[in-house]
């Protein structure tokens, strides 16, 4: 009320000034002294910064004066009528009417169901939510949502990439070739696949001269193979090269395995593929001179070996694709229990209990 009382006798005050004042010629020259001094100093000081009083001082200002005339003042005129409004707020201190906000914690709850179900609607999450015993209605659902700008079902974006080869990984395979360059500058091709659910590799074979009857080759004796059968493939992926010929993708076909070509220069496509190329190389290839081709078939053959059994993976909750049968310690054994396997003259280390 104090504040409210002090607003208006300001106001009023000012009112008064200016009425008077319309008919002073010499006022109206002041005025444009201290406009053009006003001005002088807006280039020279910083931002204005008016404590709670100066506000309200302002705001009352104008009020009095035309809207033609607020370019005297520093600040804006939406700044100014946020301040009024601001005054306006301490004034009417009623308690508003409408229905009580939501508890912070159902708000949450809207949220995370909105975030992982992106096709739920309004009511779809209405339901779930009573289910576990509260009650909410759609249109504070709808609120909810608003505000965190999530927009209804229908216009929500679906799933992201990641999600959607989460969901594809069981049925995909990819494949794809890496070189490898003896000490004699033999450069030879190692095609190989693996399986995106289960990051399980099947090396094809190393060869000088990749030519497409190779590489069909290879794709038949992968279909004959037993690892080939145990789950249902339903998409291949590989890279434009020449050397996935037409016979290379018809073998696929014929099992009703769908071949999905990777966009040119687009290596991220492949991601799967291009990760196990760089592992290799970083844990084998680069700590190792190549003498022939059964010399690399023989390293190949052995990292895979490491790869799919005891190599932890990420994106398995540190688990190798083809775990052996976990032993579980005994609280009575010591680390000294635990027994080092080396493999490749000891570039890679296994670990396991002593029998």
């Amino acid at each position: 009320m104090i504040w409210s009382f002090l607003y208006r006798a300001v106001c009023g005050v000012f009112q008064l000034l200016a009425l008077r004042l319309r008919s002073s010629e010499r006022k109206e020259l002041e005025i444009l002294v201290l406009r053009h001094e006003l001005a002088i100093a807006r280039r020279r000081l910083g931002r204005p910064r008016p404590n709670a009083a100066d506000r309200a001082v302002l705001a009352a200002l104008s009020r009095a004066l035309p809207r033609s005339a607020w370019s005297a003042f520093a600040v804006s005129p939406k700044t100014l009528l946020r301040w009024h409004l601001r005054l306006l707020r301490r004034h009417w201190t009623y308690d508003r009417l409408g229905r009580p906000p939501l508890d912070a914690e159902l708000q949450s709850l809207i949220l995370r169901l909105a975030g992982e179900n992106p096709r739920w609607g309004y009511r779809r999450i209405v339901g779930e939510i009573r289910k576990l015993g509260l009650r909410v209605s759609a249109t504070s659902v709808r609120s909810v949502l608003k505000r965190r700008e999530i927009p209804s079902a229908p216009r929500r974006s679906g799933p992201t990439w990641r999600t959607f080869l989460r969901a594809q990984a069981q049925s995909v395979i990819a494949c794809d070739f890496l070189t490898v360059d003896t000490v004699w500058l033999r450069r030879f091709y190692v095609l190989f696949f693996i399986e995106l659910h289960t990051r399980r590799v099947h090396l094809a074979g190393a060869t000088e001269n990749p030519s497409g009857t190779w590489t069909t080759q290879q794709a038949r004796k992968l279909m004959v193979d037993s690892c080939a059968q145990e789950r249902p493939v339903h998409f291949l992926i590989h890279d434009r090269d020449a050397k996935f010929s037409r016979a290379f993708d018809e073998v696929f076909r014929t099992e009703g395995i769908q071949v999905i070509r990777t966009p040119i220069r687009a290596p991220n496509a492949n991601a799967h593929a291009e990760r196990f190329v760089r592992t290799l190389r970083e844990e084998c290839l680069d700590w190792l001179l190549i003498l022939g081709r059964r010399h690399l078939e023989r390293v190949l053959h052995e990292y895979v070996d490491h790869y799919n059994r005891e190599r932890p993976h990420r994106a398995l909750e540190l688990r190798p694709p083809d775990p052996s049968p976990q032993v579980i310690p005994l609280r009575s054994r010591h680390h000294s229990s635990v027994r080092r396997h080396g493999r490749l003259g000891g570039l890679i280390h296994e670990y396991a209990w002593a029998a």
